[in-house]
């Protein structure tokens, strides 16, 4: 099996990426888990509680069970993935059953922090983009589809998502095989991932 770990900043574009990648692949071949779904069970803190996590911060990761999973897949077993709402900030006690695949995206803004993690991806991919890009990508993603308000965001993203975001994800870059630039189309550099996930397949 052939794990792959896509990272990078909040909005830079790792699902356009991820997309590109699978475009073409056979279908059935390729399974995606994504970190959002591992944010650990709060289930013990109030609804105002788990507002205040910071969720940016890889502490509110259960990578211990995304790990677990990842060993299961690899030797052949099926896993059931937690299923994680944004807007009760907690898990939803339903799971997704995932059957393992020759090729595995893992994606998620702090997997390249995990050192556990780290060693399990074969390849390691970096989406980067313009910090200005990624802040409008955010604010229209909050907004839009998790009922967010403007001031909510912007308060957020100067507290939380850009000191986290300097400390723990940027740096990961150093750990990156392929650093993807997605200011534009990239095809060069995904065109590269998908020979590399055709000679596995």
């Amino acid at each position: 099996m052939l794990i792959i770990g896509i990272a990078g900043g909040t909005g830079c574009g790792k699902t356009t990426v991820v997309n590109q990648i699978l475009h073409e692949l056979p279908e059935g071949e390729v399974g995606i888990i994504s970190q959002d779904s591992y944010y650990n069970d709060n289930s013990h803190l109030s609804y105002n509680e788990r507002g205040n996590i910071n969720f940016d911060h890889p502490r509110s990761i259960d990578f211990d069970l995304l790990a677990t999973h990842l060993k299961a897949l690899k030797k052949g077993k099926n896993i059931h993935q937690p299923v994680y709402s944004f807007v009760k900030h907690n898990r939803t006690g339903d799971t997704i059953l995932t059957h393992p695949r020759k090729v595995m995206i893992v994606e998620g803004i702090l997997i390249l922090t995990n050192p556990e993690l780290r060693d399990m991806f074969d390849i390691k991919i970096f989406v980067h983009a313009d910090t200005d890009e990624r802040l409008i990508r955010r604010l229209k993603r909050d907004i839009s589809e998790r009922g967010r308000d403007i001031n909510e965001v912007l308060t957020r993203y100067q507290t939380t998502l850009k000191p986290m975001h300097d400390q723990f994800i940027e740096p990961m870059k150093e750990y990156a095989d392929i650093i993807i630039p997605n200011n534009k189309y990239n095809t060069v550099a995904v065109n590269i991932v998908r020979t590399i996930i055709n000679d596995r397949l």
